[in-house]
Parts: structure tokens; sequence; C-alpha cells
């Protein structure tokens, strides 16, 4: 039973009156106070302009400002009394937010992980709106449709940089469940997945990823999703800003508590909705900021030849609307001062100010529109001001000009650094076994002293090996005949991405990734092409897989089909063609083509036409 210490029912009255009509409900409020002041400067922004002490309050919703479990502020607690109203009257999550508190949802992953092992309860018997919502600030993902009582567990892994220990422990990790559904995945955000856990082993995973500097709080849900950088960040000869440092500085931010220096940051426990940020660290733009909510492209400043970010906002996909990031018409220094000064304030004025109603409309860019891009300036430039952190902000500087290639981040690449390589590995759809997340770690440690890049493309790359030793690596039976990964794939099967699909998902109309990695196959049997063809899956309209910049994107539709002389409903697809990723980003928002059946006899012809018409394939023959 949560205490009722930690409850305030805020009235309309001046806070010296409030404090004194609460006296009998509350012990040593004044001390809490001082205590929470004392932690406003760790967290950055003013806690006591929360709810809790609001001077000017009209709310009357009742709601925990600690959670007497942790200690910490609740994420309610540092919203203004007039956004916890709406919430109150918002939308079934934002209800489930106020009821209680989704920052420290982890202790209930304890607390029924031991009752589930000792036979005291059921995961069936798991508080829906944790099954359902809650669990998700864990990291922790019901997949009740398709696989009930197991989870798919989303980490934060900031610049898509992990080890050959933490590969070793996702293996261990999903060991314990059947191989079809204990399977690791690479995602679009250069993150990774771990499918088929069940709660009664998540505290030990949590442990796990915690002693080796991981976390899978916050990853979900009304969170700031993993921070993507540049794959080549620290190794790249066309480098212009090494990212890692502001991936690293940009996940603690938003998932470190600055007062306990524990995992989960409880400032940013209750924003409206999801949020993305992408670090750019060359002209290549492999982050792909322009579908981010914030995107830093780096740029030099035009009169002192000083790097900066350009910053570019708004981008995501979803079911409703696909937006392309728009210029914000700002750009800072790249110091980390800057870059995390920035994103929080961006970040401030969207959970204080963004929709609590409609989920839909709560992304960034819809708050944007609404101010226009200049007065949103203004108001960003304000906050920034607020803080007094001897940080500017200048109107967008021009973009680097003249001929440029994007650059190809599968095979094997000289470095800068002397004698050394890189060497990209294709992971076809993302999808990893326990047995393919072990050979990777061998490898790592063997050639690139135990490092490992993932990459948006859903794929891997061995970083800092010796050029002496390629061979010896490409030798490896991991990639040996009839294996999945691969040193050298086809332009076709070598730029598939998709989304998780239907196998766990309940939202995707169709199966994608085994379907993807199939289907690449067969099209390099078919054609010939002279160039990479980026092939996207996504099972339903909300494109996780992000067929919207692909050159080819497949989503999950409807579609009829003639069986025994009917017409037939069959899993089916759209077809986009001619999203671009880099410095000239554009997204293919119009289907190219509708209701075509996923059978090989329907599909396939359509394909290798548009191969054929649209990028110079050839048939072979």
């Amino acid at each position: 039973m949560r205490s009722e210490l930690s409850k305030f029912m805020l009235v309309c009255i001046g806070s010296a009156t409030l404090l004194s009509a609460c006296s009998n409900a509350f012990v040593s409020i004044a001390s809490f106070k001082s205590s929470v002041s004392r932690s406003d400067r760790a967290y950055g922004t003013s806690h006591s302009s929360s709810a809790l002490f609001s001077t000017e309050a009209k709310a009357k919703t009742l709601f925990d400002t600690v959670d007497e479990r942790t200690g910490k502020p609740t994420g309610t607690s540092f919203l203004p009394a007039d956004v916890v109203e709406l919430a109150a009257k918002g939308n079934p999550i934002e209800k489930a937010k106020l009821a209680k508190d989704g920052t420290s949802a982890f202790i209930d992953v304890y607390e029924y992980a031991r009752k589930i092992r000792e036979g005291e309860m059921t995961w069936e018997e798991v508080e829906k709106a944790d099954l359902d919502t809650r669990l998700k600030y864990v990291g922790m993902l019901h997949r009740g449709k398709r696989t009930p009582g197991q989870f798919m567990m989303r980490l934060k892994v900031p610049n898509g940089i992990v080890n050959a220990d933490q590969m070793r422990f996702y293996a261990d990790c999903v060991s314990k469940y059947d191989e079809e559904l204990g399977v690791v995945d690479i995602t679009t955000r250069a993150n990774i997945q771990l499918r088929g856990v069940k709660i009664e082993d998540a505290p030990d995973i949590i442990d796990g990823l915690h002693a080796r500097n991981q976390t899978s709080f916050q990853s979900a849900l009304d969170s700031v999703r993993n921070m993507v950088g540049s794959p080549l960040a620290g190794i790249d000869d066309q480098e212009m800003v090494d990212t890692r440092e502001f991936c690293n500085a940009l996940n603690d931010l938003v998932s470190l508590d600055p007062v306990t220096e524990t995992r989960g940051n409880p400032m940013w426990g209750n924003l409206p909705r999801k949020f993305n940020i992408a670090v750019s660290g060359s002209r290549d733009d492999f982050a792909h900021t322009h579908i981010n909510d914030i995107g830093l492209q780096p740029c030099p400043h035009a009169k002192t030849g000083e790097m900066g970010f350009n910053v570019v906002l708004g981008g995501y996909m979803s079911i409703k609307r696909v937006a392309e990031a728009i210029s914000a018409n700002m750009w800072i220094k790249a110091d980390r001062e800057s870059v995390v000064t920035l994103s929080e304030a961006i970040l401030r004025i969207f959970r204080d100010e963004s929709e609590r109603k409609d989920r839909q409309k709560a992304r960034l860019m819809w708050l944007v529109e609404k101010y226009g891009v200049e007065e949103w300036k203004k108001a960003v430039t304000k906050e920034i001001t607020s803080y007094d952190r001897g940080v500017s902000v200048e109107d967008a500087q021009p973009a680097p000009s003249g001929k440029f290639e994007r650059r190809e981040l599968l095979g094997i690449h000289k470095q800068p650094q002397d004698g050394k390589v890189r060497v990209g590995v294709l992971v076809p759809s993302g999808r990893l076994s326990r047995h393919e997340c072990r050979e990777i770690a061998d490898i790592a440690d063997k050639y690139s002293d135990g490092e490992v890049r993932l990459t948006v493309e859903q794929n891997i790359i061995f970083p800092n090996v010796d050029e002496d030793k390629v061979d010896e690596l490409l030798a490896e039976p991991a990639f040996g005949a009839g294996k999945r990964l691969k040193t050298n794939p086809g332009f076709i099967e070598g730029n598939i991405v998709s989304c998780t699909g239907a196998q766990f998902c309940g939202l995707a109309l169709i199966e994608t990734k085994s379907n993807a990695e199939a289907l690449g196959k067969k099209l390099e049997r078919l054609v010939t092409v002279d160039r990479p063809i980026r092939i996207h899956w996504t099972g339903c309209p909300n494109s996780c897989g992000q067929v919207q910049v692909a050159d080819i994107g497949i989503m999950g539709g409807p579609a009829r089909k003639e069986i025994d002389g009917k017409k037939m409903a069959v899993p089916g697809c759209k077809i986009f063609v001619g999203g671009r990723v880099g410095e000239d980003a554009h997204l293919a928002l119009e289907p190219y083509k509708e209701g075509i059946p996923l059978d090989d006899d329907d599909l396939l012809p359509v394909l290798v036409d548009i191969l054929k018409t649209e990028f110079g394939a050839k048939e072979k023959r």
C-alpha cells in the first residue's frame, strides 16, 4: 500500500496556507521541500516549479510526489499543476502514469519475479496496467498476442557500441528459452532487444546489465529512446565530430539520476510521448537525423570555422503521420555543455507543453508547428539562457557543400589509424541467435579488442582490426558456407532492414524478418544491380522498419488474390519507392503500388520490375 506521506492534494491556495493545511497529513514537509530544493540543482531545471509547490496551483489531482520504495521524486512531481490536470483528463496511458509512477516499475518487476519464482502468483495475475503500460519503463514490452507471458526487453546502447562480454551476456539471457523465441535483435536505432524474456528472469538481466554499465530503464513507452550516433566515431578519416561523448552524455541526461547516481532519471519520467535524438558525425549522416525529434548535423561556423551542429527537429513516423525533420534555424557549438543544454531545454518544453490527450499529436513536430519555427527558437533560447551555463544559440550555418558520396559500412575499409581497418558484417534482418552472439563476441575478442559497433541498418562493424589479420578474420567459421553472417554480401541482401514483424508484434499485419531475409536472397539470384539497393520491411503503418526512407519499402497491408475462382483476402503489402538517406534525405510518403500479395509468384515479379525500371537492374540469364 502506498503511504499517504508521499501523496499530495493540490488546492487553490498559496504555498504558506497549503503547507499549514497539510501539516497533519505530512511529516516534516519543510524538510522534504528543502531536500527537493537541493535536488533541483542536480536535476537541472527547477523542481520546485513543479506541481508539488506551485503557488498558483489549481489542480486537485492526487498523485505521488515521492516514491517511498525508491526515495526518488516521481516523474509526475516534475510536471506543472496544469499539466497534471490535463493528464488526469487525458488518454488512458496518462491516467495509468498518474495512478502509479512508471519510474519505479523496476521494483514491481523484482517483486513479481520473486512471487512467481516462489509460486505465489503467475504472470497472468500481474496488474493489467503494469503488464501493458508501466513495465515498459523498465524496457519490458509484453508480447501478449503472440507469446503470452514473454517480453521483449529493450536496452539503451548509446552510439551503438557494445563489447564481447555484453554480447555473451545477451546470449546467456535468451538461452533458457526456445531457440525460435529467445533471440537477440539489432534495431533501427543501433540498439539491442532481447526476446522471449519472462518476468521471473528479468531481475537477473537488469542486474547483469547494470554490472556491465548498461540499462533497460526508460527505453520504451514515453521515454527518450536510444541515442544514435556515428558507427564510425573515432575511426573515420571523414569525421567532423566524434559522436561518442555526446551520445553518452545525452544518455546520462535522460536515464541517470544525478542525485542518487542510479539508473532511471525521474525528471524525464513522465513525458507525453516517446522522443528520439540522433547525433551525426559526418556528411554521410549515418544516424539518420531527418527522422528524429532532435537531429544534430555537424557544420562549421561560417565565420569562425568552429565546429558545431545545425539543429533539425520533428522527424518521426507513425500510423497517422510521417514527418521529415525541419530546420530549427539554430546552430550550437559542438561541445558537451551545448549539446546537453539544448537537448534539456527542448525536452523540458516538450514535457510540459505537449499534448496529453491525443497521443497521435503528442510528438515534437506538432508542438514546433504550434509555435512556428522562429517563435520556437525564441522559446528554446530563452530556456537555455535561464540555465545560465554560458551556452549560446546562433542562426543555422551554411551546410557543407561540394561533391560528397555517402560511404558504405559493410565490407573492409581502411581507418585513419595506421595498419587498422574496419570490417562491416551483414546480420540478416538484424536477427541474431544465441550462437551467433557468442561467435561475434569471440571474433571481437580476437580481432577488435572486444569492441562491436551496431548500425541503424541492423548490421555490425568490427573496428580497429589489424590489416594483416583480415584474411584470418574472414576465414572464421562464423562466415563460412551456409552461415548467415557475411562480410561481402550482395548489393540487395546486404541492405535489407526489417521491423519485428508478426512473429512477435501484435500490430504487424505480416511476418517481416524471415520474409525479408528470404526475399533478399531470391532477388540476388534473379537480378544484378550496380549499387546498394536498400529494401526495408515493416509490418504495419507505424513504420518501425522505416519504409519511407528506403529505395524500396514494403509495408504490410491488405491484398486479395483469386483462389479456387474466388477473390480471397491474403497477406499483402504496399510498396514505397524513392526514399533517400544522407545529405539529400527524402521520405517517400505515397505508395508506389498497393494490394500486392506476399506470395513469391505475386511479389517477386513486381519487385524485379521496380528494380529494372527505377534502379537499372539487369535480369540474370
